[in-house]
C-alpha cells in the first residue's frame, strides 16, 4: 500500500511508517495543485498538515485513495464533502495537542501572576528593581473555566494541584460529571463575577464571538486575569485594551487573535499584557504525538481495522430507508443545541429523551439516536463529533439517553420527538421527513407548525398581535434579506407565538439585534443547520 506525505511530518511518524513491510511511503512536499493531481492517483493514503490543499480537483484525480490523514486538528484545507462522496475517510488528531495547550495556558497564568515578562525586560535593560514586580500566588485563588472540553478539563485538573478552586460554565456537561472532576458548575455571569482567573476553552461561533467584551469586563474583579489559548475572537480585543488601561482587570494573556498576526500594537505596549504567537500546540512532544497518531490511524484503516475519530460519516448503504431520518435526527439535535447555547433553555443538560413515532422505526434505532447526539454535540465541543464517538462523549459528560417508540402518530405517519432535559426545565421539538433532504420541524413544546428544517433559520418568539409579521418582514426587507419561507405557530389568539423564517444566508448580528428590539418580540435567535 502506498502513502503520500505532502507536508512536513515529525521523524517519529516517518519511522513508524518505515517499519511496516506492506507500506511504501513517499515524501513530496511543496507540491502545486497540478503536481498533486498528477501524483495522487497512485496512492492509497495521503498524509497532510495545513499547507496541502485537498481540493475537489485533487480528489477527482484520486482514483484509488481510501484515506486522508490530517496531522493536526483543522480540516479547512480538505474538501470533506467530496471525500465523503468518494468514500474516502478523513481523519485528524484532535487529542495530540491537549497537554501542550493545557500547559501553555497554565504557563501564561503563572507568567501573569509573577509578572515574568516585564521583570525580564527590566533586567535586560540593566535594572534591578524587585519592588516593581511583586507577584501573586495561585494558591486559594478561583479559576473560572469557560468550556469543559478536553483542554478545559486538563487545565482544571492540573491547577487543582496549585490549591486553586475551580468553577466552570459549560451547559453540555452534567453537574455529577463536573463534581467528579472537582469542578463546581455555575452560570457564565456568576463565573465572571467571582473568578480571579478566567480561561477560555470554546470553539469560535456566532454565539461565542466576543464572549468576553465590555459588559463582562465591567463585571470582573479588579484583580482578575484573563487567558485565551483557544480561538481568536472569543475576547473583544478593543474592550480588553480599555479594561487593561483603565485598571478594570489586573492582566491578560492571549495566544490567539482575531487577526493573525495581530495588528493591535497598543495592547503589545502594556506591561500587564502577555502575547504569544499561537504556540498552544507547538511542542516537540505534541508534534511527535500527532505524527505517530496519524500514521497509526492510516495504517490501521488501510488494514481494515475500525478507527475512532473519522471526520466524515462512513457509508451506510444498508440504512437507505432510514437515511432521511438520520438527517432529521441530527438536525433536531443541532436545533436543540443552538437553543441551549443561547440560554433560552436554562440549566445544565441531564437527559435527552428521543421518541420514535411510526412503523418505520420498528427496528434498531440506535443509529438515529447517535445522529441526534452528533447534532447536539457538534457545536459544543472542540472535538470533531461523528457517529463513532458521539455516544461515548455523551456518556462521559453524564448525559442520559432514553428511547421510546410509538407505532402510530396522531399527526404524521413517522416523526421523531427530541426532548432536552436540564436540571431546571425541558424543551421538546418534533420533526418529520418528506423524503431525501426535506426535513420539517412540526412542533416546539406546545406550539405546532410546519417549517423547513434546513439551512439558515431565524427563530422568533413574539406576542401574537396584529402586524408582527409585517414589522419583522420590514426589517429584513430594509436590509435586502430574502425570505424563502415563513411559518408561524400559536396556541391561541393573543398568546405567545413562534415564527420560523428560512433565509438563504447568515445575516449580521446587528440585524438580529434590530429584530430583538422590536416591540413584543421576546426572543430572537439565528440557527444554522
Amino acid at each position: 500500500m502506498k502513502v503520500l506525505i505532502s507536508d512536513s511530518l515529525s521523524q517519529s511518524g516517518l519511522d513508524l511508517l518505515a517499519k511496516q513491510d506492506d507500506f511504501e511511503a513517499d515524501v513530496k512536499s511543496n507540491l502545486t495543485e497540478e503536481e498533486l493531481i498528477s501524483h495522487i492517483g497512485n496512492y492509497d493514503a495521503l498524509i497532510i498538515r495545513s499547507a496541502t490543499q485537498v481540493t475537489t480537483k485533487v480528489l477527482a484525480a484520486a482514483d484509488q485513495l481510501r484515506v486522508i490523514g490530517r496531522a493536526g486538528v483543522g480540516i479547512d484545507n480538505v474538501d470533506v464533502n467530496k471525500a465523503t462522496e468518494k468514500g474516502i475517510l478523513v481523519f485528524n488528531t484532535p487529542n495530540g495537542n491537549t497537554v501542550a495547550a493545557a500547559e501553555h495556558t497554565i504557563t501564561l497564568m503563572l507568567s501573569l501572576s509573577r509578572r515574568v515578562l516585564p521583570a525580564g525586560i527590566s533586567l535586560r535593560n540593566g535594572e534591578w528593581d524587585r519592588s516593581r514586580f511583586v507577584g501573586n500566588e495561585l494558591y486559594r485563588k478561583t479559576l473560572g473555566v469557560i468550556g469543559l472540553g478536553r483542554i478545559g478539563i486538563e487545565v482544571a485538573k492540573r491547577v487543582q494541584t496549585f490549591g486553586m478552586k475551580i468553577i466552570a460554565f459549560d451547559p453540555y456537561i452534567s453537574s455529577n460529571a463536573a463534581e467528579k472532576l472537582g469542578i463546581q458548575l455555575v452560570n457564565q455571569d456568576e463565573l465572571i463575577r467571582n473568578s480571579d482567573y478566567i480561561s477560555l476553552h470554546l470553539p469560535l461561533t456566532n454565539d461565542t464571538h466576543h464572549s468576553i467584551s465590555y459588559r463582562e469586563f465591567d463585571m470582573m474583579k479588579s484583580n482578575c486575569r484573563v487567558i485565551n489559548c483557544a480561538r481568536g475572537g472569543l475576547v473583544d480585543e478593543t474592550a480588553l485594551l480599555e479594561a487593561l488601561k483603565n485598571g478594570k482587570i489586573s492582566g491578560a494573556a492571549l495566544d490567539v487573535f482575531e487577526k493573525e498576526p495581530p495588528d493591535n500594537s497598543a495592547l503589545m505596549e502594556l506591561d500587564n499584557f502577555i502575547a504569544t504567537p499561537h504556540l498552544g500546540a507547538y511542542t516537540s512532544e505534541a508534534q511527535d504525538h500527532v505524527a505517530r497518531e496519524i500514521v497509526q490511524k492510516v495504517i490501521d484503516s488501510l488494514r481494515g481495522f475500525p478507527i475512532d475519530g473519522a471526520i466524515n460519516q462512513p457509508r451506510m448503504d444498508q440504512f437507505e430507508e432510514l437515511r432521511p431520518y438520520l438527517l432529521l435526527a441530527e438536525r433536531l439535535g443541532s436545533f436543540q443545541a443552538q437553543l441551549l447555547e443561547s440560554q433560552l433553555l436554562e440549566g445544565q443538560i441531564t437527559e435527552i429523551r428521543i421518541q420514535y413515532n411510526g412503523n418505520i422505526f420498528k427496528g434498531d434505532v440506535n443509529l438515529l439516536s447517535t445522529a441526534c447526539q452528533v447534532g447536539l454535540l457538534k457545536s459544543a465541543l472542540h472535538t470533531n463529533i461523528n457517529y463513532v464517538n458521539a455516544s461515548l462523549l455523551t456518556q462521559q459528560r453524564g448525559i442520559q439517553i432514553s428511547e421510546t417508540k410509538k407505532l402510530a402518530d396522531d399527526n404524521f405517519s413517522n416523526s421523531i420527538v427530541v426532548t432536552v432535559v436540564t436540571d431546571k426545565t425541558e424543551q421538546l421539538v418534533e420533526g418529520t421527513s418528506f423524503g431525501n433532504d426535506d426535513t420539517r420541524i412540526v412542533r416546539v413544546d406546545d406550539l405546532y407548525l410546519n417549517a423547513k428544517l434546513e439551512g439558515h433559520i431565524i427563530l422568533i418568539y413574539n406576542l401574537d398581535i396584529p402586524g408582527m409579521i409585517g414589522r419583522i418582514g420590514t426589517v429584513l426587507g430594509k436590509h435586502e434579506i430574502n425570505i424563502a419561507d415563513m411559518t408561524c405557530g400559536r396556541k391561541q389568539i393573543g398568546s405567545l407565538a413562534l415564527m420560523l423564517i428560512n433565509i438563504g444566508e447568515s445575516i449580521p448580528i446587528e440585524i438580529m439585534h434590530e429584530i430583538s428590539e422590536l416591540d413584543n418580540v421576546t426572543f430572537a435567535k439565528q440557527i444554522k443547520l
